[in-house]
């Protein structure tokens, strides 16, 4: 990520300012931030992922959808969140004061699953984030790490692919962790039949264990 202000901004003064220019932006503490440019590998991790959990939301008959863009506000106002894949409720908008101006989602009732793809920013995925979403009781979390990004603390030694997946209980987040052909568990998906071993060798990803 690339650092483009350092004077402290509100959430107001960040969604006047943002540019369109097609350009991912961040609000990280009153800090705005310039996302860099997704790699192809992490481009179509995320395309296998949401044709998973699309398929996933309509045979369960869930008012679910995926936005192109949208960001999350967290409670003190100070950040904003674009994820790489967030599930949305259609049910709840109704309820989001900034929805329909700014695209933007403040309640956890909106929000089922947030997914972030790890890259060079991998701390800010497995803590600050984590954190924040926790806060927020987002019910659930995924930190997909397919090139083990992540620090040993995080992902264990030696490191290797792993998926993590933050599930709400008693207002904490509990982390299960997925490596090769374990099935990923999601509370929100009980039927999903999912492995990072198919999203690596899909597109022969395998190559960077």
């Amino acid at each position: 990520m690339v650092q483009t202000l350092t004077k402290p901004v509100t959430f107001d003064e960040f969604i006047q300012w943002y540019p369109e220019t097609g350009l991912r932006y961040e609000l990280h503490n009153g800090v705005i931030i310039e996302m860099n440019p997704p790699l192809g590998d992490h481009e179509e991790i995320i395309g296998f992922l949401v044709e998973e959990i699309v398929t996933e939301y309509k045979k369960l008959q869930f008012p679910y959808f995926i936005p192109k863009t949208a960001l999350i506000k967290t409670p003190n106002g100070s950040s904003a969140y674009s994820p790489d894949l967030l599930l949305l409720n259609r049910n709840n908008l109704v309820n989001e004061p900034l929805w329909k101006k700014e695209s933007t989602i403040t309640q956890a009732a909106s929000v089922p699953l947030v997914i972030e793809i790890v890259s060079s920013n991998w701390k800010t995925d497995y803590s600050i984030k984590a954190d924040e979403y926790e806060s927020m009781g987002i019910p659930e979390y995924w930190i997909v790490d397919y090139a083990a990004f992540g620090g040993r603390r995080f992902i264990g030694n030696p490191k290797q692919p792993t998926i993590s997946v933050y599930s709400l209980i008693d207002e904490e987040y509990e982390i299960n962790q997925f490596r090769g052909d374990d099935q990923i568990i999601s509370p929100l998906f009980p039927d999903l039949n999912l492995t990072i071993s198919q999203i690596l060798s899909r597109w022969a990803l395998k190559n960077i264990i």
